[in-house]
Protein backbone atom coordinates (compact mmCIF):
# COMPACT_ATOMS: atom_id res chain seq x y z
CA UNK A 1 0.00 0.00 0.00
CA UNK A 2 1.35 3.61 -0.90
CA UNK A 3 2.11 6.26 1.49
CA UNK A 4 -1.03 8.10 0.09
CA UNK A 5 -3.57 5.43 0.09
CA UNK A 6 -2.07 5.22 4.01
CA UNK A 7 -2.80 8.64 4.58
CA UNK A 8 -5.94 8.52 3.17
CA UNK A 9 -7.00 4.93 4.89
CA UNK A 10 -6.30 7.51 8.57
CA UNK A 11 -8.13 10.34 7.24
CA UNK A 12 -10.96 7.85 6.42
CA UNK A 13 -11.46 6.57 10.00
CA UNK A 14 -11.23 10.30 11.70
CA UNK A 15 -14.18 11.34 9.31
CA UNK A 16 -16.10 7.98 10.42
CA UNK A 17 -16.62 9.72 14.05
CA UNK A 18 -13.75 8.12 16.00
CA UNK A 19 -12.65 11.22 17.19
CA UNK A 20 -14.05 13.78 19.44
CA UNK A 21 -15.38 17.22 17.97
CA UNK A 22 -13.05 19.16 20.59
CA UNK A 23 -9.70 18.00 18.98
CA UNK A 24 -10.04 21.21 15.93
CA UNK A 25 -6.42 22.03 17.93
CA UNK A 26 -4.79 19.10 17.37
CA UNK A 27 -6.24 18.04 13.83
CA UNK A 28 -4.41 21.42 12.60
CA UNK A 29 -1.24 20.55 14.29
CA UNK A 30 -1.43 16.62 13.00
CA UNK A 31 -1.99 18.52 9.36
CA UNK A 32 0.48 21.05 9.51
CA UNK A 33 3.25 18.60 10.08
CA UNK A 34 1.66 16.15 7.52
CA UNK A 35 1.97 18.94 4.93
CA UNK A 36 5.76 19.75 5.66
CA UNK A 37 7.26 15.84 5.24
CA UNK A 38 8.64 16.92 1.87
CA UNK A 39 9.57 20.07 2.03
CA UNK A 40 10.55 20.31 5.70
CA UNK A 41 11.18 16.94 7.31
CA UNK A 42 12.77 18.51 10.40
CA UNK A 43 9.68 20.77 10.65
CA UNK A 44 7.54 17.98 10.52
CA UNK A 45 9.43 15.98 12.86
CA UNK A 46 8.93 18.40 15.25
CA UNK A 47 4.93 19.62 14.29
CA UNK A 48 4.27 16.10 14.52
CA UNK A 49 6.21 15.82 18.55
CA UNK A 50 4.15 18.46 19.41
CA UNK A 51 0.97 16.92 18.55
CA UNK A 52 2.14 13.89 20.36
CA UNK A 53 2.65 15.69 23.51
CA UNK A 54 -0.33 17.90 23.30
CA UNK A 55 -2.67 14.70 23.13
CA UNK A 56 -3.07 14.55 27.07
CA UNK A 57 -6.84 13.01 26.76
CA UNK A 58 -5.40 10.44 24.16
CA UNK A 59 -7.93 10.45 21.64
CA UNK A 60 -5.85 9.10 18.35
CA UNK A 61 -4.27 12.01 17.30
CA UNK A 62 -0.85 11.26 19.09
CA UNK A 63 -1.28 7.55 17.59
CA UNK A 64 -1.51 8.84 14.06
CA UNK A 65 1.57 11.38 14.43
CA UNK A 66 3.55 8.83 16.58
CA UNK A 67 2.90 6.69 12.68
CA UNK A 68 3.80 9.60 10.87
CA UNK A 69 6.92 9.75 12.66
CA UNK A 70 8.01 6.40 12.41
CA UNK A 71 8.06 6.92 8.70
CA UNK A 72 9.76 10.54 8.94
CA UNK A 73 12.77 8.96 11.39
CA UNK A 74 13.51 6.31 8.71
CA UNK A 75 13.83 8.52 5.58
CA UNK A 76 16.12 10.73 7.49
CA UNK A 77 18.00 7.55 8.19
CA UNK A 78 17.46 8.76 12.31
CA UNK A 79 16.77 4.92 13.00
CA UNK A 80 17.39 4.92 16.95
CA UNK A 81 14.97 7.38 17.17
CA UNK A 82 12.60 5.86 14.28
CA UNK A 83 12.89 2.63 16.98
CA UNK A 84 12.13 4.60 19.95
CA UNK A 85 9.07 6.38 18.83
CA UNK A 86 7.98 3.17 17.48
CA UNK A 87 8.48 1.41 20.84
CA UNK A 88 6.55 3.91 22.12
CA UNK A 89 3.30 3.64 19.58
CA UNK A 90 2.98 0.16 20.29
CA UNK A 91 2.01 0.69 24.05
CA UNK A 92 0.41 4.26 23.53
CA UNK A 93 -3.24 3.34 24.75
CA UNK A 94 -6.08 5.70 23.48
CA UNK A 95 -9.62 5.27 24.03
CA UNK A 96 -11.02 2.75 20.95
CA UNK A 97 -8.12 1.14 20.05
CA UNK A 98 -8.79 -2.22 18.92
CA UNK A 99 -6.44 -4.76 17.99
CA UNK A 100 -6.80 -4.57 14.48
CA UNK A 101 -5.35 -0.77 14.64
CA UNK A 102 -2.32 -2.53 16.69
CA UNK A 103 -1.91 -5.10 14.30
CA UNK A 104 -2.67 -3.15 10.95
CA UNK A 105 0.18 -0.39 12.17
CA UNK A 106 2.65 -3.17 12.89
CA UNK A 107 2.14 -4.65 9.56
CA UNK A 108 2.46 -1.45 7.87
CA UNK A 109 5.40 -0.11 9.42
CA UNK A 110 7.35 -3.10 9.17
CA UNK A 111 6.98 -3.24 5.80
CA UNK A 112 8.01 0.52 5.46
CA UNK A 113 11.45 0.24 7.23
CA UNK A 114 12.46 -3.24 6.54
CA UNK A 115 14.22 -2.36 2.78
CA UNK A 116 17.04 -3.80 0.86
CA UNK A 117 18.06 -0.55 2.01
CA UNK A 118 17.43 -0.65 5.64
CA UNK A 119 20.08 -1.16 8.18
CA UNK A 120 20.26 -4.63 9.41
CA UNK A 121 20.96 -3.48 13.06
CA UNK A 122 17.76 -0.61 12.58
CA UNK A 123 15.17 -3.93 11.08
CA UNK A 124 16.36 -5.96 13.83
CA UNK A 125 15.20 -3.57 16.37
CA UNK A 126 12.10 -3.06 15.15
CA UNK A 127 11.56 -6.61 15.11
CA UNK A 128 12.63 -7.47 18.49
CA UNK A 129 10.53 -4.57 20.19
CA UNK A 130 7.38 -6.08 17.93
CA UNK A 131 8.29 -9.47 19.48
CA UNK A 132 8.74 -8.52 22.36
CA UNK A 133 5.38 -6.57 22.70
CA UNK A 134 3.69 -9.49 21.32
CA UNK A 135 5.10 -11.82 23.97
CA UNK A 136 3.91 -9.82 27.12
CA UNK A 137 0.58 -10.37 28.94
CA UNK A 138 -1.47 -12.30 27.11
CA UNK A 139 0.60 -13.68 23.93
CA UNK A 140 -1.57 -12.86 20.49
CA UNK A 141 -0.49 -16.38 19.07
CA UNK A 142 -1.40 -15.28 15.37
CA UNK A 143 0.54 -11.47 15.59
CA UNK A 144 3.23 -13.22 16.96
CA UNK A 145 3.94 -15.87 14.06
CA UNK A 146 3.33 -13.27 11.83
CA UNK A 147 5.79 -10.89 12.98
CA UNK A 148 8.39 -14.36 13.43
CA UNK A 149 7.91 -15.16 10.20
CA UNK A 150 8.12 -11.74 8.63
CA UNK A 151 11.34 -11.64 10.63
CA UNK A 152 12.58 -14.79 9.24
CA UNK A 153 12.24 -13.25 5.94
CA UNK A 154 13.66 -10.01 6.60
CA UNK A 155 16.68 -11.77 8.13
CA UNK A 156 16.89 -14.26 5.42
CA UNK A 157 17.08 -11.26 2.88
CA UNK A 158 19.77 -9.66 4.41
CA UNK A 159 22.05 -13.30 4.48
CA UNK A 160 22.01 -13.59 8.48
CA UNK A 161 21.62 -17.10 7.95
CA UNK A 162 22.75 -18.40 11.47
CA UNK A 163 19.74 -15.91 12.88
CA UNK A 164 17.35 -16.75 10.43
CA UNK A 165 17.67 -20.73 11.31
CA UNK A 166 17.66 -19.86 14.92
CA UNK A 167 14.23 -18.10 14.03
CA UNK A 168 12.82 -20.44 11.85
CA UNK A 169 13.29 -23.44 14.91
CA UNK A 170 11.56 -21.24 17.15
CA UNK A 171 8.66 -21.22 14.39
CA UNK A 172 8.95 -24.91 13.86
CA UNK A 173 8.60 -25.62 17.75
CA UNK A 174 5.38 -23.35 17.72
CA UNK A 175 3.92 -26.23 15.27
CA UNK A 176 4.14 -28.84 17.16
CA UNK A 177 1.71 -30.94 18.91
CA UNK A 178 1.16 -29.55 22.80
CA UNK A 179 0.80 -33.37 23.17
CA UNK A 180 3.50 -34.72 21.74
CA UNK A 181 6.60 -32.41 20.63
CA UNK A 182 7.73 -34.75 18.03
CA UNK A 183 5.10 -34.83 15.81
CA UNK A 184 3.33 -31.66 14.11
CA UNK A 185 0.48 -30.03 15.10
CA UNK A 186 -2.43 -30.40 11.78
CA UNK A 187 -4.06 -27.34 13.07
CA UNK A 188 -1.07 -25.18 12.37
CA UNK A 189 -0.70 -27.13 8.73
CA UNK A 190 -0.47 -23.86 7.16
CA UNK A 191 1.70 -22.71 8.98
CA UNK A 192 4.01 -25.12 9.30
CA UNK A 193 4.14 -24.87 4.79
CA UNK A 194 4.89 -21.34 5.37
CA UNK A 195 7.95 -22.11 7.71
CA UNK A 196 9.32 -24.60 5.51
CA UNK A 197 8.93 -22.41 2.71
CA UNK A 198 11.52 -19.94 4.24
CA UNK A 199 13.69 -22.73 5.46
CA UNK A 200 13.62 -23.97 1.67
CA UNK A 201 14.62 -20.55 0.62
CA UNK A 202 17.55 -20.38 3.13
CA UNK A 203 18.94 -23.79 2.54
CA UNK A 204 18.71 -22.77 -1.46
CA UNK A 205 20.86 -20.37 -0.94
CA UNK A 206 23.49 -22.41 1.13
CA UNK A 207 23.31 -25.05 -1.68
CA UNK A 208 22.57 -27.59 1.00
CA UNK A 209 21.16 -30.27 -1.17
CA UNK A 210 20.81 -33.14 1.02
CA UNK A 211 18.73 -30.91 3.26
CA UNK A 212 16.69 -29.35 0.79
CA UNK A 213 15.78 -32.59 -0.27
CA UNK A 214 14.79 -33.79 3.14
CA UNK A 215 12.35 -30.39 3.78
CA UNK A 216 10.75 -30.79 0.11
CA UNK A 217 9.70 -34.36 1.13
CA UNK A 218 8.63 -32.95 4.96
CA UNK A 219 6.92 -30.10 3.09
CA UNK A 220 5.12 -32.26 0.92
CA UNK A 221 4.04 -34.48 4.18
CA UNK A 222 2.17 -31.80 6.01
CA UNK A 223 -1.22 -33.01 6.29
CA UNK A 224 -3.54 -29.92 6.89
CA UNK A 225 -2.76 -27.60 5.09
CA UNK A 226 -4.49 -24.71 2.60
CA UNK A 227 -1.13 -22.86 2.25
CA UNK A 228 -1.60 -19.60 0.03
CA UNK A 229 -0.60 -20.28 -3.93
CA UNK A 230 2.63 -18.71 -3.15
CA UNK A 231 3.53 -20.63 -0.50
CA UNK A 232 3.29 -23.96 -2.81
CA UNK A 233 4.74 -21.68 -5.62
CA UNK A 234 8.33 -21.65 -3.81
CA UNK A 235 8.24 -24.92 -2.37
CA UNK A 236 7.44 -26.76 -5.91
CA UNK A 237 9.81 -24.11 -7.77
CA UNK A 238 13.02 -25.31 -5.14
CA UNK A 239 11.88 -28.97 -5.66
CA UNK A 240 12.15 -28.20 -9.08
CA UNK A 241 15.77 -26.72 -8.65
CA UNK A 242 16.59 -29.53 -6.54
CA UNK A 243 15.05 -32.38 -9.23
CA UNK A 244 17.69 -30.16 -11.65
CA UNK A 245 20.64 -30.99 -9.39
CA UNK A 246 20.12 -34.66 -9.43
CA UNK A 247 19.36 -34.81 -13.64
CA UNK A 248 15.79 -35.41 -12.87
CA UNK A 249 14.48 -33.87 -15.53
CA UNK A 250 11.04 -35.00 -15.63
CA UNK A 251 10.38 -34.58 -12.19
CA UNK A 252 12.08 -31.23 -12.26
CA UNK A 253 9.76 -30.06 -15.48
CA UNK A 254 6.43 -31.54 -13.32
CA UNK A 255 7.34 -29.73 -10.37
CA UNK A 256 8.23 -26.15 -12.17
CA UNK A 257 5.12 -26.44 -13.82
CA UNK A 258 2.89 -26.77 -10.62
CA UNK A 259 5.24 -23.96 -9.43
CA UNK A 260 4.27 -22.15 -12.28
CA UNK A 261 1.08 -22.81 -12.24
CA UNK A 262 0.69 -21.53 -8.57
CA UNK A 263 2.31 -18.56 -8.97
CA UNK A 264 0.04 -17.93 -11.54
CA UNK A 265 -3.13 -18.17 -9.48
CA UNK A 266 -1.07 -15.87 -7.16
CA UNK A 267 -0.14 -13.94 -9.78
CA UNK A 268 2.96 -13.37 -8.59
CA UNK A 269 5.85 -12.00 -10.50
CA UNK A 270 8.00 -15.46 -10.25
CA UNK A 271 6.00 -16.77 -12.62
CA UNK A 272 7.76 -15.41 -15.87
CA UNK A 273 11.33 -17.14 -14.22
CA UNK A 274 9.45 -20.23 -13.65
CA UNK A 275 8.34 -20.61 -16.64
CA UNK A 276 11.59 -20.27 -18.10
CA UNK A 277 12.72 -23.39 -15.91
CA UNK A 278 9.70 -25.45 -16.90
CA UNK A 279 11.04 -24.53 -20.50
CA UNK A 280 14.40 -25.45 -19.72
CA UNK A 281 13.90 -28.74 -18.09
CA UNK A 282 10.92 -29.47 -20.79
CA UNK A 283 14.12 -29.77 -23.35
CA UNK A 284 16.30 -31.53 -20.67
CA UNK A 285 13.72 -34.29 -19.93
CA UNK A 286 13.67 -34.40 -24.19
CA UNK A 287 9.70 -34.05 -23.89
CA UNK A 288 7.68 -34.47 -27.10
CA UNK A 289 4.85 -31.96 -25.48
CA UNK A 290 5.66 -28.27 -25.94
CA UNK A 291 4.84 -26.68 -22.25
CA UNK A 292 3.18 -23.94 -24.29
CA UNK A 293 0.40 -26.00 -25.46
CA UNK A 294 -1.10 -25.81 -21.84
CA UNK A 295 -3.91 -23.37 -21.31
CA UNK A 296 -2.00 -22.00 -18.15
CA UNK A 297 0.86 -21.11 -20.45
CA UNK A 298 -0.12 -20.01 -23.27
CA UNK A 299 -0.75 -16.53 -22.88
CA UNK A 300 2.65 -16.58 -22.11
CA UNK A 301 4.10 -17.41 -25.79
CA UNK A 302 4.89 -13.86 -26.59
CA UNK A 303 5.70 -12.45 -23.36
CA UNK A 304 9.09 -10.67 -24.42
CA UNK A 305 10.74 -12.07 -21.30
CA UNK A 306 9.90 -15.49 -22.47
CA UNK A 307 10.32 -14.98 -26.09
CA UNK A 308 14.00 -16.23 -26.09
CA UNK A 309 12.91 -19.63 -24.79
CA UNK A 310 9.89 -19.64 -26.52
CA UNK A 311 12.74 -19.33 -29.39
CA UNK A 312 14.70 -21.99 -28.44
CA UNK A 313 12.13 -24.81 -27.71
CA UNK A 314 10.82 -24.17 -31.14
CA UNK A 315 14.01 -25.07 -32.93
CA UNK A 316 14.88 -28.24 -30.76
CA UNK A 317 10.86 -29.22 -31.46
CA UNK A 318 12.40 -28.77 -35.24
CA UNK A 319 15.47 -29.82 -34.36
CA UNK A 320 17.28 -27.07 -36.50
CA UNK A 321 20.46 -26.87 -34.26
CA UNK A 322 21.68 -24.12 -36.40
CA UNK A 323 19.05 -21.86 -35.33
CA UNK A 324 19.30 -23.18 -31.51
CA UNK A 325 23.19 -22.24 -31.86
CA UNK A 326 22.31 -18.71 -32.67
CA UNK A 327 19.50 -18.03 -30.61
CA UNK A 328 22.12 -18.62 -27.65
CA UNK A 329 24.81 -16.83 -28.90
CA UNK A 330 22.53 -13.59 -29.59
CA UNK A 331 21.23 -13.67 -26.17
CA UNK A 332 24.67 -14.70 -24.15
CA UNK A 333 24.04 -11.84 -21.70
CA UNK A 334 20.26 -12.22 -20.98
CA UNK A 335 20.67 -15.78 -20.68
CA UNK A 336 23.47 -16.39 -18.48
CA UNK A 337 22.30 -13.58 -16.14
CA UNK A 338 20.01 -16.28 -14.66
CA UNK A 339 22.46 -18.96 -12.66
CA UNK A 340 20.56 -21.89 -13.18
CA UNK A 341 19.68 -21.35 -16.96
CA UNK A 342 23.58 -20.33 -17.16
CA UNK A 343 24.77 -24.08 -15.56
CA UNK A 344 22.40 -25.86 -18.25
CA UNK A 345 23.41 -24.20 -21.30
CA UNK A 346 26.38 -26.64 -22.47
CA UNK A 347 24.15 -29.63 -21.20
CA UNK A 348 21.10 -28.48 -22.72
CA UNK A 349 23.25 -27.74 -26.28
CA UNK A 350 24.45 -31.54 -25.97
CA UNK A 351 20.60 -32.43 -25.60
CA UNK A 352 19.71 -30.90 -28.51
CA UNK A 353 22.57 -32.29 -30.84
CA UNK A 354 21.91 -35.91 -29.69
CA UNK A 355 18.29 -34.99 -30.86
CA UNK A 356 19.73 -33.90 -34.22
CA UNK A 357 22.23 -37.06 -34.13
CA UNK A 358 19.51 -39.25 -33.99
CA UNK A 359 17.62 -37.85 -36.75
CA UNK A 360 20.25 -37.37 -38.65
CA UNK A 361 21.70 -41.53 -38.47
CA UNK A 362 17.93 -42.53 -38.79
CA UNK A 363 18.51 -43.64 -42.85
CA UNK A 364 21.83 -44.84 -42.35
CA UNK A 365 23.86 -48.04 -42.29
CA UNK A 366 27.07 -46.42 -41.98
CA UNK A 367 27.46 -42.62 -42.13
CA UNK A 368 31.04 -40.83 -41.89
CA UNK A 369 31.81 -38.82 -38.80
CA UNK A 370 32.91 -35.99 -40.62
CA UNK A 371 29.90 -35.43 -42.71
CA UNK A 372 28.26 -35.56 -39.09
CA UNK A 373 30.42 -32.99 -37.63
CA UNK A 374 29.51 -30.69 -41.00
CA UNK A 375 25.86 -30.90 -40.07
CA UNK A 376 26.51 -30.18 -36.39
CA UNK A 377 28.90 -27.49 -36.93
CA UNK A 378 31.57 -29.13 -34.14
CA UNK A 379 34.61 -31.02 -34.20
CA UNK A 380 34.73 -35.01 -35.34
CA UNK A 381 36.11 -34.99 -31.62
CA UNK A 382 32.71 -34.22 -30.11
CA UNK A 383 30.88 -35.69 -32.94
CA UNK A 384 32.68 -38.99 -31.46
CA UNK A 385 31.78 -38.18 -28.10
CA UNK A 386 28.11 -37.66 -28.58
CA UNK A 387 27.77 -40.62 -30.50
CA UNK A 388 29.58 -43.00 -27.66
CA UNK A 389 27.66 -41.35 -24.97
CA UNK A 390 24.39 -42.04 -27.27
CA UNK A 391 25.51 -45.82 -27.69
CA UNK A 392 26.32 -46.61 -23.86
CA UNK A 393 22.39 -45.02 -23.19
CA UNK A 394 20.86 -46.91 -26.30
CA UNK A 395 20.04 -43.70 -28.14
CA UNK A 396 21.33 -45.55 -31.61
CA UNK A 397 22.76 -49.36 -32.24
CA UNK A 398 25.78 -49.58 -33.53
CA UNK A 399 29.55 -48.77 -33.35
CA UNK A 400 32.47 -46.88 -34.09
CA UNK A 401 34.99 -47.97 -36.90
CA UNK A 402 37.53 -44.75 -35.40
CA UNK A 403 40.36 -45.98 -37.66
CA UNK A 404 38.31 -44.65 -40.98
CA UNK A 405 35.99 -42.28 -38.72
CA UNK A 406 32.72 -44.21 -39.46
CA UNK A 407 29.66 -45.17 -37.76
CA UNK A 408 28.17 -48.26 -37.91
CA UNK A 409 24.62 -48.62 -37.44
CA UNK A 410 23.21 -52.60 -36.76
CA UNK A 411 21.11 -54.53 -34.83
CA UNK A 412 21.02 -54.68 -31.15
CA UNK A 413 23.73 -57.44 -31.15
CA UNK A 414 25.81 -55.88 -33.46
CA UNK A 415 26.04 -53.17 -30.51
CA UNK A 416 26.80 -55.40 -28.11
CA UNK A 417 29.64 -56.11 -30.15
CA UNK A 418 30.77 -53.24 -30.67
CA UNK A 419 30.66 -51.64 -27.11
CA UNK A 420 32.38 -54.61 -26.14
CA UNK A 421 35.36 -54.56 -28.24
CA UNK A 422 35.55 -50.47 -27.43
CA UNK A 423 35.87 -51.48 -23.92
CA UNK A 424 38.45 -54.23 -24.45
CA UNK A 425 40.50 -51.62 -26.55
CA UNK A 426 40.04 -49.21 -23.96
CA UNK A 427 41.19 -51.77 -21.70
CA UNK A 428 44.55 -52.91 -23.68
CA UNK A 429 45.54 -49.32 -23.99
CA UNK A 430 45.78 -48.62 -20.40
CA UNK A 431 47.20 -52.05 -19.96
CA UNK A 432 49.65 -51.24 -22.57
CA UNK A 433 50.46 -47.74 -20.78
CA UNK A 434 51.11 -49.24 -17.21
CA UNK A 435 53.68 -51.42 -18.82
CA UNK A 436 55.43 -48.92 -20.64
CA UNK A 437 55.86 -46.54 -17.29
CA UNK A 438 57.07 -49.69 -16.04
CA UNK A 439 59.91 -49.92 -18.04
CA UNK A 440 61.38 -46.97 -18.47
Amino acid sequence: MSDDEYVYEEDEEYMSGDCDEGDDGLEGMYYDAKDKIDDDPEAAVDGFRQVVEADEAKVKWGWKAMKRLVKVYFNLKRYDEMVAVYKDLLYYEFDGRTRNDTEKAISKLLDYTSTSASPLSAVSAMYDVTTEYVSTGVRNEKLWFTIKMKSSQALLESKEYDKCMKALEELKDWCRSPESPTTWDKKKGTQLMTVFATEIQLYQELNVLKKLKHLYEAAMSVEGAIPPPRITGIIKEAGGKMFMQQDDYEQANEAFFQAFKHYDEAGHPRRIQCLKYLVLANMMSRSSINPFDCQEANPYRTDPEIKVMTDLIDAATHNDITTFESILKQNKNSIDSDPLIKKYVTPLLVTVRTQVLQLSTKAYTSIRLSYLANDLNIEESEVESLLVAMLLDGDIVGGIDQVNGILQLGSKSDQARHVALQRWAAQIATLHKAIRSRLQ
